[in-house]
């Protein structure tokens, strides 16, 4: 229990030093005084139950027992032509990488993973190009015991997108 523990708590860690690490500016930005768009960027990331018209339909943190499977939402900019991987994360191991090739300069993509009461705790996604440089993170907590609270909709704007299911 105490080593469950131990690694839940550096993947948590682990994401918020991604997330930490994305949000500080880089030496192009800083010399020109703007956003760094070389790498391109993740515009938006949602967790959710379901995607229709190529949107998410609600936007989760923490999930009950109701729901078997999660989807993971990103809006990708100005990665055309590269290749971003979504790695699912739990209790400080990958457990799914889904690879997407950008095809545009805007492009929305979801990956999933199927739910067990078994894998219950704090999940991460790490989305990473092509060269495994982290864009972003998010964590979403997995609560079969029914204990979850409620969800946050999402916006909704219709355009192509690609799609991997685990």
């Amino acid at each position: 229990m105490e080593t469950m523990q131990k690694t839940a708590r550096i993947s948590w860690f682990r994401a918020v030093l991604v997330a930490a690490a994305l949000s500080w500016p880089t030496a192009a930005s800083v010399a020109e005084g703007g956003e760094d768009t070389s790498r391109g960027k993740v515009a938006r990331s949602a967790f959710t139950t379901a995607v229709e018209a190529r949107e998410p339909v609600d936007d989760l943190v923490v999930l009950d027992e109701d729901i078997e499977r999660i989807y993971f939402f990103t809006e990708l900019r100005g990665l055309t032509g590269q290749r971003v991987t979504h790695q699912w994360e739990y209790d400080g191991e990958v457990v799914a990488e889904i690879p997407f090739n950008v095809r545009g300069p805007r492009w929305r993509v979801y990956s999933s993973k199927r739910l067990t009461p078994e894998l219950a705790g704090k999940w991460t996604v790490v989305v990473v190009d092509e060269t495994g440089w982290p864009l972003h993170a998010a964590i979403f907590e997995y609560r079969p015991d029914g204990r979850a609270t409620g969800a946050v909709q999402a916006e909704a704007e219709p355009r192509p997108a690609s799609t991997a299911r685990n």
